[in-house]
């Protein structure tokens, strides 16, 4: 059996990567990527805990966690396509305001 540490090391370092991403990348989908790249590091970890303590309660959170997601990626990504479509861009610096 895997010790818990391990599952907690491997979802910190995939949320360390992700916020990295995140602070660094200059594209939106790059930076969309790495939100959803934390997110799965959280859901490890709930998980994790979840199997640890033997409960369930950390696998509804990971359900929840996953409709969040869902809801995210399909307005976000409808988000990054109507930008795209105005700005010909998906720099982050070429997209200073919301107002189109």
């Amino acid at each position: 059996m895997v010790p818990l540490s391990h599952y907690l090391a491997l979802s910190v370092i995939l949320f360390v990567l992700g916020a990295a991403g995140f602070v660094f990348r200059r594209n939106i989908i790059t930076v969309f990527m790495c939100i959803e790249l934390m997110l799965n590091a959280v859901n490890l970890a709930f998980m994790a805990f979840s199997r640890f303590l033997g409960n369930l309660d950390g696998q509804i959170f990971v359900f929840f966690v996953i409709v969040v997601a869902a809801a995210e990626a399909a307005v976000g990504l409808a988000i990054i396509i109507a930008l795209h479509r105005h700005r010909r861009s998906l720099n982050i610096e070429d997209v200073d305001s919301m107002k189109m």
